[in-house]
């Protein structure tokens, strides 16, 4: 047989032999460049570091034996495309922050449910607690208020609350956007302090949603008011509800590490309040936007609070069904 011929039987019995580990690898790849490294199960990962060695042993062997052009050519795109996502090229920026916003920010949400839970219940009992003693005695708003919200009021939030000059709402938006990240910021931070910042701010927000809402329901303006809020008070105070749920969960190791250090339990949970805080501060930038340019719009109540209940329902379906399809969230 000539030295020809012989290469060629070897070429034959080494593709046999190894092409379905090819195949499998093209799949693997093919399913990173749809949806990324995180799609893949611990088990795939596991496999295609696997194939990705092996098919640059196989390029190797190829070239060695001079097997033909073709092939030698195709292994070594496949360990090209398999080298960029183990070597990590493919996880640039923007794939980080779609990956943050398609799955660590929900996933983490509906991880922290309980401390969300608990933070929302505290608030609402908070805002509704004022709410009833200012309407049946409105003489408790000075107790609960502070001095310069308890005015006389001589029209409705809408009116009196947006009076500056349309073009000046990009400056209007980022003041605004500015002083809510702040106050999570703080809220948030707060949990190193044993929470106590947390749940002050927590309260104070709840207390003053609901005193100043029933101040103006006293003076013939409530259904104005909620109306005003609802379009970015929805985003604004479900917010600050997750950063203190943030704020919990830096307090939480100091009183219960569990089975862990407590400095280990606390470097655990500040990563995933991180995460919780990190997507917070975007939604106030959403927050911060509408109040500054589409709450001033003169706008019928009704369209006010269907923007406001939109906005609700746009919430519920990004917190609860966005990201489910991913393996779940590294702590570690």
């Amino acid at each position: 047989m000539r030295p020809g011929e012989r290469r060629g039987v070897r070429q034959s019995v080494f593709v046999a032999r190894r092409k379905a580990g090819w195949d499998r690898l093209e799949e693997l790849i093919a399913a990173l460049d749809r949806r990324g490294i995180r799609s893949l199960a611990p088990g795939e990962l596991s496999e295609f570091g696997r194939l990705y060695r092996w098919a640059t042993s196989d390029l190797a062997y190829a070239d060695g034996h001079r097997f033909d052009p073709t092939l030698r050519a195709y292994l070594n795109r496949l360990t090209a495309r398999a080298h960029a996502f183990v070597y990590g090229a493919k996880t640039g920026e923007p794939n980080r922050i779609r990956r943050f916003f398609t799955h660590a920010f929900p996933a983490e949400f509906r991880r922290s449910k309980w401390y969300i839970v608990a933070c929302a219940a505290l608030f609402a009992s908070s805002a509704v607690l004022a709410y009833w003693l200012v309407t049946i005695k409105p003489v408790n708003a000075y107790a609960l208020l502070p001095a310069e919200l308890i005015t006389p009021l001589h029209g409705s939030l809408h009116d009196t609350n947006f009076k500056f000059d349309r073009d000046l709402a990009p400056l209007v938006s980022s003041a605004i956007m500015t002083n809510n990240i702040r106050i999570a910021i703080i809220t948030f931070a707060g949990g190193a302090l044993l929470a106590i910042p947390t749940f002050y701010f927590l309260l104070f927000n709840g207390l003053m949603v609901g005193g100043t809402g029933a101040l103006y329901t006293n003076a013939g303006y409530g259904y104005d008011f909620w109306a005003t809020i609802a379009p970015h008070g929805c985003i604004e105070l479900t917010a600050i509800v997750i950063s203190a749920a943030a704020g919990m969960m830096l307090a939480a190791p100091i009183f219960n590490p569990g089975r862990l250090r407590r400095l280990d339990a606390l470097k655990i949970n500040a990563r995933r309040a991180g995460i919780l805080i990190l997507g917070v501060c975007c939604m106030l930038v959403v927050a911060g936007t509408i109040e500054g340019f589409f709450s001033p719009l003169r706008f019928p109540p009704e369209v006010r609070l269907t923007v406001g209940a939109a906005t609700i329902v746009l919430m519920i379906t990004y917190f609860g069904f966005v990201g489910r399809d991913r393996t779940p969230i590294e702590t570690d």
